[in-house]
């Protein structure tokens, strides 16, 4: 019986400890696919050719990701968490390793401050008592992310769900 309690109690703190180094919980608006080509650099942005290379990488990004479901834990397009999803397309589109959980990825690069965030930076957010989130930057507020409710997806930093969640941002681009 007491091995019985043990392994419980460790099946407790393994839950625990997924739920506090993974995303947040959210319910945002969502952005359909098809927003996508309002979504980027638009002919009078004043964006260095970097950047502008950044956003047509990231758009590539969505547009391979673009609805995949999210998935606690999975790191795959057939279910994938915040944490994964970030580390995935820095690796596969920018050849940059970052680390897999969001609370190292908090620590990654350098800081940013919010009116200085390029496309590609990481923003991270608090979504609810010690539960972090996080996404890459586009422009004009913009971000794509693993989100809970609706999977990989674009929303801005301005939506009233995200506005007081801002956590802080990071380089690593």
């Amino acid at each position: 019986m007491a091995t019985y309690n043990h392994l419980l109690q460790f099946l407790i703190y393994c839950i625990i400890f997924i739920f506090m180094t993974s995303c947040g919980i959210s319910r945002e608006t969502t952005r359909s696919k098809t927003d996508s080509d309002t979504v980027g650099v638009s002919a009078n942005s004043p964006v260095s050719g970097i950047e502008r290379e950044v956003l047509s990488q990231l758009r590539s990004a969505y547009d391979d990701w673009g609805g995949a479901p999210y998935l606690l834990g999975g790191s795959s397009k057939s279910g994938v968490d915040c944490s994964a999803f970030t580390k995935s397309v820095l690796d596969e589109y920018f050849d940059i390793d970052i680390p897999r959980h969001t609370r190292d990825q908090l620590q990654a690069g350098s800081s940013v401050r919010r009116n200085s965030i390029r496309p590609g930076d990481l923003i991270f957010f608090r979504t609810d008592r010690g539960v972090l989130h996080v996404g890459l930057a586009m422009e004009n507020g913009d971000f794509l992310h693993a989100s809970y409710s609706s999977g990989v997806m674009i929303s801005n930093v301005g939506e009233r769900y995200w506005a007081g969640k801002y956590l802080g941002a990071r380089r690593v681009i």
